[in-house]
């Protein structure tokens, strides 16, 4: 993947993300700056998406750690290096235990 791809994935993956967000009914808040996704959660606690391209990889950094997802092609989503699991899990569980909200990320 070249650097220019790898960019364009992250920026649909965080503008996906924000989309669901809004569409919800609730107080989250979403600020992109920098190629930086904050998440503001209603009880104050945060979840953020930074692109580290060197690596070609989406960090996300929640109260249970921070995690490194690789883009795998044929799956077609962001993989977390450590265990393969998929973004859209991950961001599921990270959402419903830290926001006490739910969210269907399907499809990251």
């Amino acid at each position: 993947m070249t650097e220019s791809e790898f960019m364009s994935r992250v920026d649909e993956t965080l503008t996906r993300v924000e989309e669901i967000l809004d569409e919800a009914d609730t107080d989250i808040d979403c600020e992109i700056n920098g190629g930086m996704m904050t998440v503001k959660c209603e009880n104050g606690s945060q979840i953020i998406f930074t692109r580290q391209p060197p690596l070609k990889q989406l960090w996300l950094a929640t109260r249970e750690g921070g995690f490194h997802f690789d883009y795998d092609n044929e799956r077609s989503a962001w993989i977390r290096d450590s265990d393969s699991k998929p973004l859209d899990q991950v961001l599921s569980h990270a959402f419903a235990e830290q926001a006490g909200e739910q969210f269907d990320f399907t499809g990251l």
